[in-house]
């Protein structure tokens, strides 16, 4: 995004601003300078340097880069993993620095940042007053893996829910929260499910091997799973798992070949999508089969859907600035690329 075109969008921003305060009582204001648009998650350098956060408005046309740094002037650390919402507040996972920064989702000011109670914090998601947050520990002791317990108000971990190892990212479902167990720097086929109410642990769900992503519907989790990796020795093929809430028990599995490991579920309405072996593939829920053809080229580092189009991010050499591709999914033809930081690993949508 060039200079003047930058000065324009901000010119027109304060102008929207003074326009709604004066003019139009009952209009409500805007919330801030990225209330209408999207946050990407850069993931930074690993082991240096610090991670960023992206900001595109809806229009495409303002991009900008760091702006947790340009607005606090300091750095979010490293790595930069995800991020969470809960009401007008964004909580930035920095997973080796072992915190949590939050700040308002709209201006992006700084609120407060979490640094005890978290060890190798990966992802996040609130339910009711608290957020609940997977946590690593040491990432090669299989023993000391939890999920933490955030006091929104107080932004403090209150308490800790053990879990077996490598827990990654976490869903809300029928009142319960399901945690997927990728397995850190190991492997494991497990969900979590954790009672809100109790903060207790409830059950565990045999899934297959190295869930690597969810989402929900019709009450019904849908985790795809990447199977074992080749050079773990015991390669394993990646499988569609459905899982039915009410008896937190698996229905349906799709197996893939043996050799073919997908990630990045997402879903569009009815129809489940995902990445493998460089192409994009769509499933619908009903589908009694897994698709042999695919609709979009390309592989992905992540993938996320809203409103009808794909957001598909391309780490590159994972040394330099990486970029977004956005493709309409009612014709599976590209919109635009867009520039972002080093690792791009999130799309989060703010309005």
């Amino acid at each position: 995004m060039n200079l003047l075109k930058k000065i324009a969008y901000l010119v027109t921003f304060t102008f929207l601003v003074a326009s709604c305060s004066q003019d139009d009582e009952g209009v409500p204001l805007p919330l801030g300078a990225y209330e209408n648009g999207f946050l990407i998650t850069n993931e930074g350098p690993f082991q240096n340097g610090s991670g960023t956060v992206s900001f595109v408005s809806d229009d495409y046309l303002f991009v900008e880069n760091e702006i947790f740094n340009q607005v606090n002037s300091s750095d979010l650390g490293n790595i930069v993993q995800s991020m969470g919402f809960n009401d007008d507040q964004a909580f930035i996972v920095v997973n080796n620095s072992n915190k949590i920064e939050v700040v308002n989702r709209y201006t992006f000011e700084s609120i407060a940042s979490i640094t005890e109670g978290l060890n190798n914090p990966r992802y996040f998601v609130s339910s009711g007053s608290n957020g609940y947050v997977t946590n690593w520990g040491d990432p090669f002791d299989d023993t000391d893996d939890f999920v933490a317990v955030i006091d929104l108000s107080t932004h403090t971990v209150t308490s800790i829910i053990p879990v077996a190892f490598g827990p990654e990212k976490l869903i809300m479902a029928n009142n319960d929260l399901y945690v997927a167990h990728q397995g850190a720097y190991g492997q494991n086929n497990i969900l979590s499910v954790i009672d809100v109410s109790a903060n207790i642990l409830e059950s565990t769900i045999e899934v297959g091997d190295v869930p690597n992503s969810m989402v929900v519907s019709n009450n019904d989790i849908w985790v795809l799973c990447g199977g074992n990796p080749e050079f773990t020795g015991n390669e394993t093929n990646g499988k569609l798992v459905k899982v039915a809430t009410r008896e937190n028990a698996v229905v349906q599995v799709f197996d893939f070949l043996p050799t073919n490991h997908p990630k990045s579920l997402s879903i569009d309405g009815v129809s489940l999508i995902y990445n493998l072996n460089g192409e994009v593939f769509s499933k619908e829920v009903t589908s009694s089969s897994l698709p042999t053809s695919s609709i979009i080229a390309g592989s992905f580092y992540a993938m996320t859907i809203n409103d009808g189009k794909l957001y598909a991010t391309d780490a590159g050499d994972f040394a330099s600035n990486g970029t977004l591709k956005i493709f309409d999914l009612s014709t599976n033809s590209e919109i635009i690329t867009i520039a972002t930081g080093i690792i791009p690993g999130g799309v989060y949508f703010n309005n």
